[in-house]
């Protein structure tokens, strides 16, 4: 999949775009549908991942299938980083 990255809506600034595309392609990475209200009106995904570089980045996007639009991203918290790690081993064993 493509991603857009014209206008983001958010300051890309701490993370380059090159580090939340390498976070999607993570074959570790959590994708997940919030079933909370403000997320279920507009359909939102999350997307928890690592770069290569082992960076923990915590994104939220939207799709149409072909394309990616990233709302938001950031760092992961250290509760991400332990909910990643977790599901990471559990996929291993």
């Amino acid at each position: 999949m493509d991603f857009d990255w014209i206008e983001p809506a958010f300051d890309v600034k701490p993370l380059l775009p090159r580090e939340i595309e390498e976070a999607f392609e993570d074959p570790f990475s959590l994708r997940l549908v919030p079933d909370a209200k403000p997320f279920t009106i507009q359909t939102r995904y999350f997307c928890l991942g690592k770069t290569l570089d082992e960076k923990g980045i915590f994104s939220i996007y939207r799709s149409n299938g072909k394309l990616i639009r990233v709302i938001c991203a950031r760092p992961f918290t250290d509760e991400e980083n332990r909910l990643y790690e977790r599901k990471k081993q559990e996929n291993l064993g």
